[in-house]
């Protein structure tokens, strides 16, 4: 049962994995007109969320499959964050991301002593390239979000959100795969049924939004996206997508200038630099405001791991 791993993951992961702050926005909250917490999943060592993920993964690898090395593909975040945990845990990493992803976020891969391997094409080339090496390899493949282990370590954000908050209306989370908001909605449905989860996606990248529209898995055409944590196909067959099929009640998508503008409110209330992620998360918010006012909402922002030049560019366009 998920939520037994997602409990067990809770204390099992301490304190490799913080218990991140919940803060309240006075600012935020008056502008939107309800009261608005800031879930701080950007003061990870990694900047993201990702972490929770990939230590429990790594932490539940056998003797020999640690001994083997593991092999990921990431758009980034989930790279970085399977470096950093095979680094403590004295596992190799090989990391395989598309071409396209961000400079900032490989560099962080590289300076974490994993081995990277670029491939041309989207992201969800890099992962079904990376599956095929770690059959041929004898490595244990580890999945940026269709990995239950992988789910439950994210799940213990809503264990953390129904303790640091009980009373919450809602809470917004960025999808992408799907596997935080799959983890963190079991925790919540479980601990704090009143709670909702909202979904938030990027217009330019709506996967797995079309997917529980259409009931399945469908071939989706992307576009970019400041969102790039959240871009890339969904996998055939994915557990998550039964997942987000039970735990999501509202489904929001949101533009670019509508992302751009999350970023720069977070950094102008809370001066705090995000990535696009998280700025989505908060743009769902914005868009939602008129439905949650005088509510108590929660917003997870998911990571920081943005370029300087482009969070430069973002705040000089008001």
């Amino acid at each position: 049962m998920l939520l037994t791993r997602i409990m067990e993951a809770h204390t099992a992961l301490r304190p490799a994995v913080q218990v991140t702050p919940l803060e309240h926005s006075p600012s935020l909250s008056q502008t939107l007109g309800c009261d608005v917490f800031l879930k701080a999943e950007h003061v990870h060592p990694t900047g993201s969320f990702k972490l929770r993920g990939a230590t429990n993964k790594i932490r539940l690898l056998e003797p020999t499959a640690r001994s083997r090395g593991v092999v990921t593909a990431s758009t980034g975040n989930h790279g970085q964050a399977v470096a950093w945990a095979g680094a403590k845990a004295g596992v190799p990493v090989c990391v395989y991301v598309a071409a396209s992803t961000a400079e900032a976020k490989l560099a962080g891969i590289r300076s974490l002593g994993a081995e990277l391997v670029v491939i041309d094409g989207p992201p969800i080339e890099a992962e079904l390239q990376d599956r095929a090496a770690a059959e041929q390899s004898g490595r244990t493949y580890i999945s940026p979000y269709n990995d239950l282990d992988v789910v439950a370590g994210q799940g213990t954000l809503g264990v953390e959100l129904a303790n640091q908050a009980p009373d919450l209306d809602a809470v917004f989370v960025s999808v992408g795969g799907g596997g935080l908001i799959g983890g963190t909605g079991t925790a919540l449905k479980a601990l704090r049924p009143h709670t909702k989860v909202v979904g938030v996606w990027a217009e330019n990248s709506p996967c797995m939004l079309r997917a529980l529209e259409a009931g399945r898995i469908v071939d989706v055409e992307e576009l970019p996206t400041l969102s790039d944590g959240t871009a890339g196909a969904i996998e055939p067959g994915s557990v998550t997508f039964p997942l987000c099929q039970e735990v999501i009640d509202r489904l929001v998508a949101v533009n670019e200038a509508e992302i751009s503008g999350g970023i720069r409110q977070i950094a102008e209330t809370e001066h705090w630099m995000v990535e696009g992620a998280a700025g989505m998360a908060l743009a769902g918010l914005v868009r939602s405001a008129r439905t949650y006012r005088g509510a108590r909402v929660g917003v997870v922002l998911c990571g920081r791991n943005i370029a300087p030049r482009m969070f430069a560019s973002i705040m000089q366009h008001v």
